[in-house]
């Protein structure tokens, strides 16, 4: 059996932006600040990382549970509002080959990604991407990627795996694909990388980059 992972943000969904925005939002609406936005300087790229990082401040620790509390519901607000009023689209070809993928005896999939629970069901929703039957790992579990990741893994397969890749758009996806050995291909230009695709549209490449035939 093959396993297959995506990201997200900017790997299944075009979203990266967006999602970027309402969290920073979050951030200065509850604590009046505006955070750093260079991801990679944080220890762990996550949502659950990020803000456990911030709130690691003395000045916030005898506050920590409830500052957490409100502005993960602040995010959720600001995301709420952003999918009522705009349309959110899946990466070019990802419906398509996420049923290619589904359709096949010798693949099984699931998604890690650095977002929580609540706000990445959300938006696969409003992208339309069925993942029903696919397993889920997100910050809600843990807040560093790599543990995200096994726990998809391990809620994904059942039995031994032939080969493992992860589809990621960010340095971080690929960090995290290398330490775990993963076969790493990414989406988009962001970073350098040998196996790199635009979008979906082209099944064949797809495909042969996971390895499969």
């Amino acid at each position: 059996m093959h396993l297959v992972m995506f990201d997200i943000d900017g790997t299944l969904i075009e979203s990266y932006d967006f999602d970027e925005q309402c969290f920073l939002a979050a951030i200065d609406e509850v604590l009046g600040i505006q955070i750093d936005a260079r991801w990679d300087r944080y220890p762990h790229v996550t949502d659950a990382g990020i803000l456990d990082e911030i709130l690691s401040q003395p000045s916030y620790l005898p506050d920590r549970a409830l500052l957490e509390v409100q502005i993960r519901a602040s995010f959720m607000q600001n995301l709420t509002l952003y999918l009522e009023n705009n349309s959110v689209e899946p990466i070019a070809g990802a419906i398509e080959f996420l049923e290619h993928l589904k359709q096949r005896e010798d693949v099984v999939l699931a998604i890690a990604t650095g977002g929580w629970y609540e706000s990445a069901t959300m938006k696969l929703e409003a992208a339309g991407l069925d993942v029903n039957g696919i397993a889920l790992a997100t910050s809600s579990d843990h807040i560093a990627r790599v543990e995200i990741m096994k726990l998809a893994e391990a809620r994904a397969a059942e039995q031994p795996l032939l080969s493992r890749t992860y589809f990621g758009d960010a340095a971080w996806d690929k960090k995290a694909s290398r330490a775990l050995d993963y076969n790493f291909v990414l989406l988009g230009d962001r970073v350098e990388h040998h196996q790199a695709m635009s979008d979906y549209l082209d099944i064949e490449t797809a495909t042969r980059f996971i390895g499969l035939e």
